[in-house]
């Protein structure tokens, strides 16, 4: 079995032309192979593939003009060259460089335009990083920093009253157990649910 296709296209839909590519030298070596790891192939897992086998040459595609080459690139490339790719067009460059950028590196992404991004960079962020992004417009980021502000002292009162009942779910899953009786009369079914069904294993367990 074998999850590769049998064609070779550019990103813009021609027929790759092996005898024209500049890391032909690396047939012989095993660092390319058409329909399988080849940087000019529009297939993302033949230029993963690609970035793989030889992770020194992503830096010079960090300006590739397909986003997708310079998406994978980004997972390669030396750390000095990740700052520019924040800025880049397409989330998925952001977000392949955000991933291996120090924290103090990716706070302007929690303003991203892009909810993925958001959603990446509020697993990435700890305790008063995540401030910012409680009043995030999508209920997922909420959702997220919920989970990941339940690490501090104590879940940010402006979640407990979150607008959206899936971002209050997330809450109640996390708050301590004194808190939980006060929650089982929420206005919303779910969250009191989840409340009396961990009151009841607290009781469960004495």
């Amino acid at each position: 079995m074998t999850d590769d296709i049998d064609e070779a296209r550019y990103w813009q839909g021609h027929e790759v032309n092996c005898s024209a590519c500049t890391h032909l030298s690396l047939k012989k070596t095993g660092g390319r192979r058409l329909m399988h790891a080849c940087v000019n192939d529009h297939y993302a897992r033949h230029n993963d593939r690609f970035f793989n086998w030889s992770p020194a040459l992503a830096n010079a595609y960090t300006a590739h003009p397909h986003f997708e080459v310079r998406a994978i690139a980004a997972k390669h490339v030396n750390l000095f060259l990740l700052l520019p790719l924040l800025d880049g067009a397409e989330e998925a460059v952001r977000a392949n460089a955000a991933r291996r950028l120090l924290k103090s590196n990716i706070l302007t992404l929690r303003n991203d335009s892009h909810r993925e991004v958001k959603i990446l960079v509020a697993t990435l962020l700890d305790g008063e990083e995540l401030v910012p992004m409680l009043s995030d417009q999508n209920y997922c980021v909420r959702q997220i920093v919920a989970r990941r502000a339940a690490t501090v002292a104590e879940v940010p009162a402006a979640l407990r009253c979150d607008p959206d009942w899936r971002v209050r779910r997330e809450v109640v899953t996390r708050v301590a157990a004194f808190e939980l009786a006060r929650l089982t009369e929420n206005e919303d079914s779910m969250v009191q649910e989840v409340a009396r069904g961990r009151l009841a294993c607290k009781s469960a367990r004495r």
